[in-house]
C-alpha cells in the first residue's frame, strides 16, 4: 500500500453484506472496518458458506456447533446481530451453481447495497490462499450478478418470493487496494476482541500469535501517512448509489 489510497467514503452505506467462507475469518482484520460501519449506524450482515467443521482438532460434529457460537459472540463484539451460516463442506468448499444461488439467495433476502469479498486470487501477501477462500470469494462475485438477473435462479423469485436485488459495490481484498478505512483505536480494541471470542478454536492452534498483539500489528501495516490503523479494500462501484 501507499500514499495513493484514498480514504472509503462510507457516508451512504445502509446495508453492508460480508462473506466469507469459515468462522473467524471475518475477525483477521476486516471486523475492525465493520465496528466503524455499525458504530456509525450501518447494518452489517455476516454470510459464512461454511461451519467451519473441520477446522479445529475434534470431531466436526462437535466442532461446527461450538464455531457457530463462538461466531455468534465475535458478531456481538462489532455490533452484529445478521448472521447467517450455511452448510457447505468445510476444506473441500467448491466453486458451483449451487453456491452462487445460495449467496444470490442470501443476497435478495439481506438486499446490502455493498458486499465485502475475497477476490479468488490464488496467492495473498503472507503466502497461498485457502482453496476454500479462492471459491468463497469468486461464487460471491458472481453471485453478486446473478441476484440482479430475474432470469438467473428463477426459482428464487417464482417460488421464494425473492425478487431480484442490485448491489451498488464490491469491496474486495486479495487485490492491489485503491482504498482504506482508518480504524480508530476502539475500534482496534473491538476487532481484538471479535477474535478473541473464538477461544476453543484458538486453544487448538498453540502457535497462534495472541490476537491482542496480532490484531493491532496486522492493521498497521498499510503504509497510508499519518494514520496508525487502517483496513485497505479494492472499491468496485456496480451502480451509482
Amino acid at each position: 500500500m501507499n500514499a495513493s489510497l484514498a480514504p472509503l467514503d462510507s457516508t451512504t452505506y445502509e446495508r453492508v453484506l460480508v462473506v466469507v467462507a469459515h468462522p473467524d475469518d471475518i475477525e483477521y482484520g476486516t471486523s475492525a472496518a465493520v465496528a466503524t460501519w455499525t458504530a456509525a449506524g450501518v447494518e452489517v450482515g455476516y454470510l459464512l458458506l461454511t461451519a467451519g467443521e473441520a477446522g479445529m482438532q475434534r470431531p466436526p460434529e462437535e466442532a461446527g456447533p461450538l464455531r457457530a457460537l463462538e461466531q455468534r459472540a465475535a458478531c456481538d463484539a462489532v455490533g452484529v446481530s445478521h448472521l447467517t451460516i450455511l452448510d457447505f463442506p468445510d476444506g473441500t468448499l467448491e466453486y458451483s451453481l449451487a453456491l452462487r444461488k445460495a449467496i444470490a439467495r442470501e443476497l435478495r433476502t439481506f438486499r446490502p447495497d455493498t458486499v465485502v469479498c475475497g477476490s479468488g486470487q490464488v496467492t495473498m501477501p503472507w503466502g497461498v490462499d485457502h482453496a476454500d477462500h479462492r471459491a468463497a470469494g469468486l461464487a460471491a462475485i458472481d453471485a453478486v450478478r446473478d441476484a440482479d438477473n430475474r432470469w438467473v435462479f428463477p426459482e428464487l423469485a417464482r417460488g421464494e418470493d425473492l425478487a431480484p436485488w442490485g448491489v451498488s459495490r464490491l469491496l474486495l481484498s486479495g487485490l492491489p487496494p485503491t482504498h482504506y478505512v482508518e480504524i480508530p483505536d476502539w475500534a482496534v480494541d473491538k476487532a481484538v476482541a471479535s477474535l478473541e471470542a473464538h477461544q476453543a478454536y484458538l486453544a487448538d492452534l498453540p502457535w497462534h500469535p495472541a490476537p491482542a498483539t496480532f490484531v493491532p500489528e496486522m492493521l498497521s501495516h498499510h503504509g497510508v501517512p499519518d494514520v496508525a490503523h487502517a483496513l485497505p479494500f479494492t472499491l468496485m462501484p456496480l451502480r451509482e448509489g
